[in-house]
């Protein structure tokens, strides 16, 4: 199945950490455990007890997406994942999508960072008013800047 993260995030704020994860959408063959999940997230081991509303942009990022983990999804639809967040907690979710993408998940990316997304995804698609507008793959990025000045404003 597919897993939407959306920019709002989509967790129970009044809610822990664990019961956010042991109350995901459906939890499926292949999804992780919680424990799988805390060795993905060690912060989020430490802030286990502590409500939504007590965990920071990136962690509440990071929970969101564990909480699709567990479901067993084999593709992952994030949209705009590092939208508000330090740049410390952009680089450990990256190293999270990476590592992700070498167990074979399949990640797409909503996301205006191309800086961050080029250093996950194989392929960019640009779209501009709702429309796609050019697609290549990641290793023609460096030969598209002047297209991605002109579409994203950069």
């Amino acid at each position: 199945g597919i897993g939407f993260v959306p920019e709002e995030r989509g967790i129970f704020a009044t809610l822990t950490v664990d019961e956010n994860l042991v109350l995901p959408p459906v939890v499926a063959e292949g999804g992780m455990s919680v424990e799988e999940i805390f060795d993905l997230f060690p912060n989020l081991k430490e802030r286990r007890n502590s409500p939504g509303t007590r965990l920071s942009g990136g962690e509440q990022q990071m929970l969101a997406i564990a909480r699709m983990l567990r479901t067993g999804v084999k593709m992952l639809l994030l949209d705009e994942p590092t939208e508000g967040l330090a740049p410390v907690i952009v680089q450990r979710i990256g190293a999270l999508l990476a590592t992700l993408k070498k167990r074979g998940m399949t990640i797409l990316l909503v996301e205006q960072n191309f800086r961050f997304a080029s250093r996950v995804a194989d392929r960019f698609y640009l779209m501009e008013h709702g429309k796609v507008v050019a697609g290549f793959p990641v290793g023609e990025l460096p030969d598209r800047m002047t297209q991605l000045h002109e579409v994203l404003g950069v």
